[in-house]
């Protein structure tokens, strides 16, 4: 799954693709986020912005995440805190920044109608974004052209 997410990014970068955006949560979103560090010692040009949907977003984490997730934010390129506290929907006003200020989306996602990452697909395309979705357990890449 890595090696497919770090592919699709590496991909993107060739096509022009230069600022990436991350959400910082554990797993896809972080490792995302490390293949973007990782592509930039080869390629500078390209920048790592981390969004935060608030401050401590890590404070429940295991210690090796928080640890993994400090040192990414270290490496980042800028930090934005969609909010300040921990609020209900701060996930959600998260996700909408993501793609609001997006051209282009890359997700991993399983074709589950519920969830944070279902309803951050369903708002890329209902704005119309260019969205590549790679399938967890197939590892198969789906490319929608967007109306931008």
């Amino acid at each position: 799954m890595k090696d497919k997410l770090t592919e699709q990014i590496a991909a993107l970068a060739d096509a022009g693709i230069t600022n990436f955006l991350s959400g910082m949560a554990q797993a896809t979103d972080t490792w995302a986020a490390l293949s973007v560090l990782a592509l930039r010692e080869n390629n500078p040009a390209l920048k790592l912005h981390c969004i935060l949907p608030c401050v401590g977003q890590d404070a429940k984490w295991p210690a090796a995440s928080r640890q993994v997730y400090r040192s990414i934010l270290e490496q980042a390129d800028s930090i934005i805190f969609v909010n300040r506290a921990d609020k209900k929907n701060c996930m959600l006003e998260r996700n909408h920044f993501l793609v609001s200020y997006a051209s282009v989306a890359l997700a991993v996602y399983n074709g589950e109608r519920r969830g944070g990452t279902a309803a951050t697909v369903r708002y890329a395309r209902k704005l119309g974004r260019e969205l590549f979705t790679i399938d967890p357990t197939e590892l198969t890449v789906t490319h929608e052209r967007g109306a931008t």
